[in-house]
């Protein structure tokens, strides 16, 4: 059978651990038998971005911009036991963000339903999609640890050479601060992104943030939303029958466990981490989740939205088969071959991923999954595979379709 081609490449970020090693199996047995693979590699593991000093991190996005696509494996943020595990010269931060911040994106995520896992949820009969901006807040922050009292000071110097002073504390004694901060051309892409995205799909957009508390930064996100839409999107969401409303996020989570889904809930940066996954582990389990950041100059990049399953690569490393669930890895490279397809106008390329998706829902709907999800099957799993069975499973669907 001749191979499905490619006009142009795809930007390849490799990651870490149990992740990395499922990476090298889905293209081995799920991709490379049935297309001739186009990619520009990057290693994003953590030990080349340590090396490289995220050299090889802001190339990977330059990568994505000039491709339009990219797709990414998990990858480990580093802390103090990271640094002394790897043997580090240095913490390095987090390349999603580098990446967020270089593509100025939002990321949108949705759980992928199979009809044998059910919610925890039961009201929700839609997926409920998670437009989390991709930009500021906790993942471009700066912190003090201080060590006495004192007093602590927010200062802003204007290029003007204005200065605005605020006093955050007089701290009676040690304690620690924290600075975060947001652009407005930053919020008005992530409004933006989010009613297209919205349009799109003829769904309604949630955003919850707490402007009642936060005035000034919470404010900013609700009055440039509600500007965005007014101006730019009121008339076409009318006309679809679709709405957008505002809503603190507090009574956001209370709606949200009540709607029978199908709608955009937008989220500020680190909101939208902490959401995502419930929504996810709601839905069944964290790797059953489709992640995508898109950029406001349409540039994408898909990825596993959980992280590197780091005690199942160490039970890998002591030569156990694992039953770690690939399904949100595999997701992420079909979503970036059917962008691919769709900017080159390659129609066999998107009919790929296509029938590579269906092949793995169906897997899993005939009863063959992993643990993590054969504990929540209902009807209960016919048989309980690791992730090397797991994917030979789907393999063989894919070469009897073919």
């Amino acid at each position: 059978m001749a191979k499905i081609q490619m006009k142009n490449a795809i930007a390849e970020l490799d990651g870490d651990e149990m992740t990395r090693i499922l990476w090298a199996l889905i293209k081995e047995k799920l991709l490379e038998p049935f297309v001739d693979l186009k990619t520009e590699y990057y290693d994003l593991g953590l030990v080349e971005r340590d090396k490289t000093d995220d050299k090889v991190t802001y190339d990977a996005a330059d990568a994505i911009k000039r491709l339009g696509v990219g797709v990414k494996c998990a990858t480990i943020t580093s802390n103090a036991a990271r640094m002394e595990e790897y043997k580090l010269t240095h913490l390095t931060p987090s390349p999603n963000g580098i990446l967020r911040g270089e593509l100025d994106g939002t990321i949108f995520r949705a759980p992928i339903f199979v009809s044998n896992i059910h919610s925890n949820v039961r009201s929700w009969k839609k997926p409920i999609v998670l437009g989390r901006h991709g930009y500021g807040d906790v993942y471009k922050n700066c912190e003090i640890k201080t060590e006495c009292a004192g007093k602590a000071e927010l200062v802003f110097t204007g290029a003007d050479g204005k200065e605005i002073r605020r006093t955050i504390m007089d701290m009676s004694g040690p304690g620690i601060i924290q600075g975060i901060h947001n652009l407005d051309s930053s919020i008005e892409s992530f409004a933006r992104c989010s009613f297209n995205y919205a349009l799109d799909q003829g769904i309604s957009v949630w955003l919850g943030a707490k402007d009642t508390i936060s005035k000034t930064y919470d404010g900013n996100f609700k009055a440039i939303f509600q500007r965005i839409y007014d101006q730019e999107f009121k008339e076409k969401f009318e006309a679809k029958g679709i709405e957008y409303f505002y809503t603190l996020i507090d009574d956001a989570v209370a709606r949200v466990m009540k709607t029978e889904g199908g709608f955009l809930w937008a989220c500020k940066n680190y909101d939208g981490d902490v959401m995502s996954d419930m929504i996810a582990s709601a839905c069944g389990s964290l790797a059953m989740m489709t992640s995508v950041l898109v950029s406001p100059n349409g540039e994408f990049e898909y990825e596993a939205s959980h992280g590197t399953v780091q005690k199942h690569y160490y039970r890998y490393l002591k030569g156990e088969k694992t039953s770690t669930n690939p399904v949100a890895t595999i997701f992420a490279w079909t979503g970036a071959l059917a962008k691919r397809a769709e900017l080159d106008g390659t129609p066999d390329l998107g009919d790929f991923a296509k029938r590579l998706e269906k092949a793995t829902l169906s897997t899993i709907e005939e009863g063959i999954m992993t643990g993590d999800l054969a504990a929540l099957a209902e009807p209960k799993a016919k048989k309980i595979v690791n992730s090397w069975e797991f994917i030979d499973e789907i393999a063989s669907r894919m070469q009897k379709a073919s």
